[in-house]
């Protein structure tokens, strides 16, 4: 099973730096021979490749950091406050998180043309927000319902608010909760294809997903740059992965086990 999930990346990174001729011969070479990197140099070149990623970068850690933000004041809310209707709260959340795109896609886009968003940031990070916030609230909020509710007593008996309390004492605590949350909302946001293939239509707000897609010509297929754009943008998913895997694994895990 791995090497069946391991294979297709493989094959993408190899092709990349593969030449043209050496990627169309039959049968194919394990690996790169000559080995190049006119593909990325194309894509980057031609494609406008760097404008993608900006637009990705700008949009994916935008609306990640608006939905860390509010999901920890949410999160924090249900878990920790009297708060009267939670289970059908978190049943409506659960419900939204599991909507899919194309059903609002219509009505979105009626609302971002008349509201001049098209082709615009903002198109992206709203409705990103949007759709990741409930599943980061439910993340979270099983995460610092683990948390023991003495540390608010000791905050309070100290004089510290609510808010005092949140950003100073709980979320410090919560920090595997945070990043879980952050992972799985920027992994979404970076490579969701729909919504910023509707909404944004100039190159210049195009994000990774949308711009790859549209490497291909009328008459010829770019193999090659289309696999150095995708192995460019697999690059920052891989990053977080590899840097933030044991608090990602923390916060998944967080209230599995009582005791």
């Amino acid at each position: 099973m791995l090497l069946i999930i391991i294979a297709p990346f493989f094959w993408m990174v190899d092709t990349s730096f593969k030449t043209n001729l050496d990627i169309g011969n039959f049968p194919p070479s394990f690996l790169p021979h000559p080995f190049t990197f006119s593909h990325y140099t194309r894509a980057f070149s031609k494609y406008g490749f760097g404008v993608y990623f900006r637009n990705s970068v700008v949009v994916s850690v935008v609306a990640t950091i608006v939905v860390l933000i509010v999901a920890s004041l949410a999160s924090y809310s249900i878990a920790r406050l009297p708060i009267r209707g939670k289970a059908p709260l978190m049943v409506f959340l659960l419900a939204i998180s599991t909507f899919p795109e194309v059903a609002v896609i219509s009505p979105l886009f009626i609302i971002m043309q008349r509201i001049g968003w098209l082709n615009s940031y903002q198109s992206l990070i709203v409705p990103y927000v949007a759709f990741n916030l409930p599943f980061a609230i439910w993340v979270m909020r099983t995460y610092f319902a683990g948390i023991p509710k003495e540390l608010d007593e000791a905050a309070r008996v100290d004089g510290a608010g609510i808010m005092t309390t949140v950003f100073r004492v709980i979320l410090p605590v919560a920090t595997p909760g945070l990043f879980t949350g952050g992972v799985f909302t920027f992994v979404a946001c970076w490579t969701e294809f729909l919504f910023a293939l509707v909404f944004n239509s100039s190159q210049q707000f195009r994000t990774i997903p949308v711009g790859i897609a549209l490497f291909s010509g009328q008459f010829t297929i770019p193999y090659g740059t289309i696999f150095a754009g995708s192995t460019v943008a697999v690059l920052p998913i891989v990053i977080l992965v590899l840097i933030f895997q044991k608090w990602v694994v923390a916060g998944l895990t967080a209230g599995a086990v009582k005791g």
